[in-house]
């Protein structure tokens, strides 16, 4: 480090100091670079004086030596910057350099001194000179401001402005940098995200030194490739970051991304594989040892050109056991056990019986939440869409499209190192199955650093959409069958394992059933028991069923009862709401216990876990509705969902009412929601979700009278919409609210109900407008939604008695609905074309702001931002399948 020191007449000598012998005292320089700085060169062969950069210099000295300090420090000057090894070690020592100084002087040559009478020296016209000078810009400048403990203004004429302590205000409002880092709080308690942030808006004259301006801020040494471009330049920056071992421990995501991680978090298919795995009575290494042994998984392992490898086989093979011990013996080598790891572990469990994680959307954000879990800057990936469309990112009609192009993004980071995806039971993945198909065929075709494994079911549609090749292997448990059966022995008591071995065919499921049912059999009963069963699945199916409905008294119809709910429901019930869709009596279904018992009862079709109640398999349903719906449905399906659909109204007329969480406050925030103990929505959330499905699923024929004027659906919307769409608010599930009520008004017929019809035109209109406020806070839906609702608003008519009555003087509105049906505001520019989706479910807009935007039009919420475009957007369209957008910027023509 080479210092200048102010010598007695006036002049400047240049000392080299190593390592261990730099003065402990010395001021350093930030300024704005000008045309005429003194370099190394000038100063050493005496050409300084003659450019006016050497003004800069006699300031520094005169202003070190006022401050008795014997050495200062000036950049333009004191680095040899035609010394490629010297430029680089200073650069990476800048941040050490500024960090250690005692004093450093901002010199300002844009800022005047203040002319003012004021005690402090301020007045509108300095303090906004100030927050404008070209130094907030530079990218330099950034740690220069944040390193020195001591940092001191001074004007153009030299005149001191104050320091970084007595100008805080000014500067966070400025750089948005807040004061706790410019006091000199540890840098890692800020995250990454938000330290890049600060450089958000600052320049510098070469590209790359945008992203070797930020090493001090991240503690990162990099080696300079001046030519690299400033992308390049910042995949090397961002790739140390994510190699340094302090940085993930140290700072936890900012607010931002941590919102964004809740919001992609539809489940942790952590937990989903130990609910499994527990509902399938535990996971033994015995019974998967065999698949790390086969030569098809130890070439798909080691071979770096075998990228997929696909596990199929007949239903309650063991396909997920299988699955959850090669996830059990990969994890202690990942970044989901050992931090300092650098392969990453992600996958997902499909279960068809829960709507949660039975569609293509799902598996990928499982997938993607698993990633960011253990690399988390990945997480800006999926800030880039996040950050204009919020949860609605995930949630819309075109959630697919957008979770695909931040996975592909993900994968094709560069920082991203060895990744292996797993996922069980494709064959259960119920929506968009195809497209999740071609999605993996595609990146296991084009990357060498993402490795898959995938089980289903033997369906030709899954081989033939994998295309299967020389990267893309096979593995059937069929041709396998040795080791199944073997790993099905290791399963059984030593005592039985003959005869279960023998009847088991290679099928775990048919071992676990068969145990399972063991359990409350007499030891000396087992080996009769065992006889007596059949062997394949589906005749232990018809066995398990015969028994319900041989059990005592009224137990075959509570059983009846709870099998029929649980196959048509959408998703796993709570034991709460399966008590009250099912119809069981009062004195069981308010009980959690003695639905239990009564789920217990039903053979081994069902399991419970966290008070909800799941299938034991799918093919446990489906044996239920292909083979036995004259048992489980004796008057048929259609009754039973008429049954629950009439029971959804039933319980919710009961649950719902005004402010059912107490919050009082109209305003209370949904973020600060903490539901009740118990929760009094426990028993009705399934019904606020789900009712209008279940009628629309109904025979027209058995809803005649409820779809009537006066009918049961009429009655129940003029008693408790309000109250339903506060439920759904709290339930975080306003939108879906909205596109139901949207649905039903197209059902309804008006010449049915003509009340009814208008109604539901009116609450869609009332739903859509106030969606907004009410989703923010629930309880202004009797506030601000209905004051300001028209006069003849049918909702507000129904509803007006729940206006607060503090609201004396209510605002004049209009008498009636505009013909406007929504404003769809986010663009800041004039609009210049728009396009509806063939299914009339999206708009796409294009705008003079250079963004596109895409609107989900039931809602209202924007989907989606499209930015990037350097001119005008004058025009947009939709392919004639929906899939794809185009437009046409003024200039530069049409894209994709």
């Amino acid at each position: 480090m080479r210092l200048l020191q102010y010598n007695n007449d006036s002049d400047f000598s240049l000392t080299e100091f190593f390592e261990g012998d730099i003065p402990k005292k010395y001021a350093i320089l930030s300024h704005r670079w000008g045309a005429e700085e003194v370099t190394f060169k000038d100063l050493t062969d005496g050409t300084s004086k003659v450019k006016a950069g050497y003004g800069k210099i006699q300031f520094c000295g005169e202003q070190a030596r006022r401050d008795g300090l014997q050495y200062f420090w000036v950049d333009t000057c004191c680095i040899d910057k035609s010394n490629a090894v010297e430029l680089q070690e200073a650069i990476n020592s800048m941040f050490r350099w500024y960090r250690d100084a005692t004093k450093c002087y901002v010199y300002l040559r844009d800022v005047s001194w203040p002319c003012t009478d004021s005690a402090d020296g301020f007045n509108e016209a300095w303090e906004w000179t100030f927050r404008n000078s070209e130094w907030f810009s530079r990218g330099w400048t950034l740690q220069e401001l944040i390193a020195p403990a001591s940092v001191d203004f001074f004007s153009k004429e030299g005149e001191l402005l104050g320091n970084k302590a007595s100008l805080e205000r000014n500067i966070c409002e400025t750089t948005g940098i807040p004061a706790s880092a410019l006091r000199g709080d540890p840098l890692s308690d800020f995250s990454v995200a938000e330290r890049m942030s600060w450089a958000a808006n600052r320049e510098t004259h070469r590209q790359e030194d945008m992203a070797y301006s930020l090493l001090g801020l991240f503690g990162i040494h990099l080696p300079l490739i001046y030519g690299e471009g400033k992308e390049h330049a910042f995949r090397r920056l961002t790739k140390e970051i994510q190699n340094s071992p302090t940085e993930a421990e140290q700072n936890p995501p900012d607010p931002q991304s941590q919102s964004c991680i809740q919001d992609l978090r539809i489940t942790d298919p952590r937990e989903d594989k130990k609910r499994i795995e527990d509902t399938k009575g535990g996971l033994l290494r015995d019974s998967y040892q065999w698949i790390l042994e086969h030569p098809d998984f130890q070439q798909w392992r080691d071979d770096k050109q075998s990228r997929l490898l696909w596990i199929k086989g007949d239903p309650g093979k063991g396909k997920t056991m299988l699955i959850c011990g090669i996830i059990d013996e990969m994890s202690p080598w990942t970044k989901l056990r050992d931090k300092e790891a650098t392969t990453l572990l992600a996958y997902f469990l499909c279960q068809a019986t829960d709507s949660r994680i039975n569609n293509a959307a799902a598996v990928l954000q499982g997938l993607i939440y698993l990633l960011i879990v253990q690399q988390p800057l990945l997480v800006s990936h999926v800030r880039e869409k996040y950050d204009h469309a919020g949860k609605a990112l995930f949630e819309d009609t075109n959630a697919w499209v957008a979770l695909c192009e931040i996975f592909m993004s993900i994968l094709q980071d560069p920082s991203l190192k060895s990744t292996y995806l797993v996922i069980d039971a494709l064959d259960e993945c119920e929506r968009n199955l195809y497209q999740l198909l071609n999605l993996i065929d595609q990146t296991a075709s084009i990357s060498s650093r993402v490795k898959w494994i995938v089980s289903s079911r033997n369906q030709p549609d899954i081989e033939s959409r994998l295309r299967l090749d020389d990267i893309k292997m096979r593995l059937s448990l069929e041709l396998n069958e040795e080791h199944v059966s073997r790993a099905v022995e290791f399963a059984l008591q030593e005592t039985v394992r003959g005869q279960i071995y023998a009847k088991a065919n290679g099928t775990f499921l048919w071992a676990a059933l068969v145990l399972k049912e063991l359990e409350s059999v007499e030891s000396w009963d087992v080996l009769d028991v065992l006889q007596d069963m059949p062997p394949e699945l589906e005749p232990l199916y018809d066995r398990m069923l015969c028994q319900v409905e041989q059990l005592q008294r009224r137990d075959p119809e509570f059983c009846r009862l709870v099998l029929s709910t649980i196959t048509l429901a959408y998703c796993p019930l709570h034991l709460l709401e399966l008590g009250a869709l099912s119809d069981l009596p009062r004195e069981i279904s308010s009980n959690l216990d003695k639905v239990v018992k009564v789920v217990n009862k039903c053979g081994s079709f069902l399991t419970v876990r966290d008070n909800r109640t799941y299938f034991i398999h799918q093919s446990a349903k489906d044996f239920l509705l292909e083979n036995a719906v004259d048992r489980v449905f004796p008057s048929g399906k259609a009754d039973v969902i008429y049954a629950m659909f009439s029971r959804s109204l039933e319980v919710m007329s009961k649950t719902l009412r005004r402010d059912i969480y107490g919050l009082r406050a109209p305003g209370f925030p949904i973020e600060m929601v903490e539901p009740p103990v118990p929760d009094p929505l426990a028993a009705a959330q399934y019904s606020c979700l789900y009712w209008v499905d279940h009628l629309l699923d109904c025979d027209r024929g058995h809803t005649t009278i409820d779809l009537i004027d006066g009918g049961s659906v009429y009655q129940f919307l003029r008693t408790n919409y309000m109250f339903w769409l506060e439920g759904l608010s709290l339930m975080k599930s306003l939108p879906d609210g909205i596109v139901m009520i949207i649905k039903l008004g197209n059902w309804i017929k008006f010449d049915e109900s003509p009340n009814g019809h208008a109604f539901l035109q009116d609450a869609a209109r009332f739903a859509v407008y106030n969606r907004s406020v009410i989703e923010q806070a629930p309880l202004q839906a009797y506030c601000s939604a209905l004051v300001f609702a028209p006069e003849k608003s049918i909702v507000r008519e129904t509803f007006q008695e729940y206006i607060p009555s503090w609201i004396q003087r209510k605002p004049r509105v209009e008498a009636h609905w505009t013909a406007m049906l929504q404003s769809l505001e986010g663009h800041s520019g004039g609009v210049a074309s728009v396009a509806f989706s063939p299914d009339g479910k999206q708009v796409v807009s294009g705008s003079h702001d250079k963004t596109v935007r895409l609107w989900d039009v039931a809602t209202g919420a924007s989907q989606q931002t499209l930015e990037g475009h350097s001119d005008w957007v004058t025009s947009v369209a939709f392919s004639p399948d929906g899939s794809c957008r185009a437009l046409a910027t003024r200039r530069y023509g049409s894209g994709m």
